[in-house]
C-alpha cells in the first residue's frame, strides 16, 4: 500500500511538470469524429466536462488529458519553453504509466479524451515509436475510444506516421514558423523538410484509407480527423500576409483541416534572437483566426484581406469589415437579390443568417426587422445593405471613414492597451 501511494505521488509531480509544459501548444481542438463505443469498450469522443476545453467545429466542448510524454529535448528552440539549454523541472513517463493515468482520469470523469505531444529524446523516431505505444495501448489493450490527437514529431519514419494513424482520430505536425529562413535562426536544428514530410505521411495515409474503404467497407480508418498544425505568430517578422499565405497553401491540401495561431510568449526572454515583447500578441492573434474563418467559410482569397499595401490586418476592426470599407464601390447589396457569394461579404452577416436570407426571401422581400430576427448584426450591415427599408445612410451616401468611426469610436479605449502590446521589436 505505502509503495502504490509512492507511485501515485510520483504519476502526480509528473503530471505537474508534463501538463505545465504542455500548455504553450493550443492545436488541440477535436472535431470531425465519431467514434462509436461497441459494447464493454471504453469512452468515446463527445461528452462533457474536463481538464483541457476543446471545442468542436459544432461548438460542443470536449475535455481532452493535454499531456506531454516527456518535456526532455535534444532540440534548442529560441522560442521554447522546454529547449535543451533551459533549467527548468523534468519529468518522463513511461507507457505504462501515461496509459494508466488516462484510463484513472477517464473513469473518474476528468476527461472524455487525450492529447499526445512530447519533446525529443535520443532521436525523432525513439520518441515516436513510446508515443505509438501509448495510443496502440490505449485502444488495443484497454479498448479506449474516447478521442485522441497525436502530435507527430517532425523527421520521424514513415513507418510509425502509418501506424499513429491508425490509433488517433487527429494527428497535427507544427509548423512553428511560418518562414523557413526565421526557422533556421530560432531552430537552427530544425527546417521545413522535417515538418512537411511527416504531414504528407498522413496525407498519403488518409487518402490511400479513403480509397481502401471504397472496396472493403470495414477497411480501418485513418486519422479519420483529418491532421492540424500550428504557427508561432510574433516570434519572427513575418507580416500577416505571409502567414496567410502559408495557411492557404495548407488548406489546399485535402487533409489540412485546422491552422492554429499561437501568439508568441516571452518565456526566453534571455535570447537576443527573439523580439522584445512583454506580453502575448493577442490581437493579432484573433484577427488572424478571423481572416482564417474567411478563407475556410467565406469565399475569401489571401490577396483579398491582406496584400502589399496592406500587409498585416487592421487591429482596430475585423478583417471582413475591413476589406468592406476598402471596396465601397461593392456596396450596397440589395438583399433581396444578391447570391449567396456576395451576401457573406457583408459586415455583420455569417454564413448562417445569409443561408436563411437566401431560404426566407423565396417567400418574399425582407425587411429590416425580419433580417434582425435572422441574426443579422444590423449595427454593422445597416451601412452596406439595402432592402424593403432603411432609414440610415449606406457606406456611400456617407463615407468609409465615418462608417468607421461610427463602428469603432466606443471601442478605442477598450483596445488602446491591447494594441499597445503589439509594439515589437526585432532584432536587427
Amino acid at each position: 500500500m505505502e509503495e502504490d501511494n509512492v507511485i501515485n505521488e510520483t504519476i502526480l509531480d509528473k503530471l505537474k511538470v508534463l501538463a505545465e509544459s504542455a500548455k504553450y501548444d493550443v492545436s488541440c481542438a477535436s472535431s470531425g469524429t465519431v467514434r462509436n463505443n461497441p459494447a464493454k469498450g471504453l469512452g468515446n469522443t463527445v461528452g462533457g466536462m474536463g481538464i483541457c476545453h476543446s471545442f468542436t467545429e459544432d461548438g460542443r466542448c470536449v475535455s481532452l488529458l493535454k499531456i506531454m510524454l516527456t518535456n526532455h529535448c535534444i532540440y534548442d528552440c529560441a522560442y521554447c519553453i522546454n529547449r535543451r539549454s533551459n533549467d527548468i523541472p523534468r519529468a518522463t513517463f513511461s507507457v505504462t504509466e501515461l496509459v494508466g493515468l488516462t484510463i484513472e482520469f477517464y473513469r473518474r470523469n476528468y476527461i472524455e479524451g487525450l492529447f499526445l505531444s512530447s519533446g525529443v529524446v535520443r532521436n525523432p523516431d525513439y520518441t515516436m515509436e513510446r508515443m505509438v505505444r501509448v495510443v496502440k495501448d490505449l485502444r488495443t489493450e484497454n479498448r479506449f475510444n474516447g478521442y485522441i490527437h497525436f502530435k507527430s514529431i517532425p523527421g520521424c519514419s514513415q513507418e510509425l506516421v502509418a501506424e499513429a494513424g491508425i490509433y488517433a482520430d487527429r494527428m497535427s505536425v507544427n509548423l512553428e514558423i511560418p518562414n523557413e529562413n526565421s526557422l533556421k535562426m530560432l531552430a537552427p536544428e530544425k527546417d521545413f523538410q522535417s515538418v512537411f514530410a511527416p504531414m504528407r505521411f498522413i496525407q498519403q495515409g488518409m487518402l490511400q484509407s479513403k480509397e481502401d474503404r471504397r472496396k472493403f467497407r470495414h477497411a480501418p480508418r485513418f486519422v479519420p480527423a483529418g491532421q492540424s498544425t500550428q504557427m508561432i505568430v510574433g516570434a519572427s517578422p513575418e507580416t500577416d500576409k505571409d502567414i496567410l499565405r502559408v495557411t492557404s497553401a495548407l488548406y489546399q491540401r485535402p487533409s489540412m483541416k485546422r491552422v492554429y495561431y499561437s501568439g508568441f510568449v516571452p518565456v526566453n526572454a534571455y535570447d537576443s534572437r527573439l523580439p522584445a515583447i512583454k506580453q502575448t500578441p493577442l490581437v493579432r492573434e484573433n484577427r488572424l483566426y478571423q481572416a482564417d474563418w474567411l478563407l475556410r467559410f467565406y469565399e475569401f482569397k489571401v490577396h483579398e484581406i491582406v496584400d502589399d499595401s496592406f500587409p498585416n490586418l487592421d487591429l482596430e476592426i475585423d478583417p471582413k469589415l475591413s476589406w468592406a470599407l476598402r471596396h465601397p464601390e461593392h456596396f450596397p447589396v440589395d438583399i433581396n437579390k444578391a447570391e449567396y457569394s456576395m451576401l457573406l461579404r457583408i459586415p455583420g452577416i455569417g454564413v448562417k443568417s445569409a443561408k436563411l436570407i437566401v431560404t426566407s426571401r423565396r417567400y418574399g422581400n425582407l425587411t429590416s426587422a425580419q433580417l434582425k430576427k435572422i441574426g443579422v448584426v444590423m449595427k454593422k450591415a445597416q451601412y452596406f445593405i439595402t432592402c424593403r427599408e432603411l432609414p440610415i445612410h449606406t457606406v456611400n451616401e456617407t463615407t468609409p471613414e465615418y462608417v468607421r468611426k461610427v463602428l469603432t469610436e466606443p471601442k478605442k479605449k477598450k483596445n488602446k492597451h491591447d494594441q499597445q502590446q503589439l509594439s515589437i521589436v526585432f532584432p536587427e
